[in-house]
């Protein structure tokens, strides 16, 4: 009954993702070249903090869920977020979903796009996301998740499925 579901990078995040880790690359390249390269916090600012902040958002990028008749399984590159699906009310597509959230806590670009956000139509949601195009919304009693699987319409008809076998 498990079915999972792939997670591709849509255009934006991969053009995010992009322009990040060049701007990233920049600062390394000229805290290489430029600047009193004998000081330890020159080191530590120019080449240190562009490689923490790479290092440190690889391992939430989502790679992928799998939806079971008690939870949904975000796989991460680190790691496996479970989200229960005991009070699950509804899920749907939601076009634009992301298009004019402000960033409560999070990433909005650099391998993923996931945190809390907010918006006036959605109010403040968790997302696990990789292509805005595919945007569905989990609505649960006291929160709202947003996530982008491969085959958003599967997504929904399964889930739906399952909310109402309980």
């Amino acid at each position: 009954m498990d079915q999972q579901y792939g997670a591709p990078w849509g255009r934006s995040l991969r053009f995010k993702t992009a322009l990040s880790l060049a701007v990233l690359f920049a600062v390394i390249a000229a805290g290489l070249l430029t600047g009193p390269r004998h000081l330890a916090i020159w080191r530590l600012a120019m080449i240190g903090m562009p490689l923490v902040v790479m290092t440190s958002a690889l391992p939430f990028m989502v790679r992928g869920y799998t939806l079971t008749s008690r939870s949904l399984v975000v796989h991460r590159l680190g790691f496996d977020t479970t989200l229960p699906l005991d009070d699950l009310r509804g899920v749907r597509g939601v076009a634009d979903a992301l298009r004019g959230s402000l960033r409560l806590f999070g990433n909005s670009g650099l391998f993923s796009i996931t945190g809390w956000f907010w918006n006036r139509q959605l109010g403040r949601y968790r997302a696990f996301a990789t292509d805005p195009d595919r945007a569905v919304l989990l609505e649960f009693a006291h929160r709202k998740v947003l996530v982008t699987p491969h085959d958003p319409q599967a997504f929904i008809v399964q889930a739906r499925k399952l909310l109402a076998m309980r």
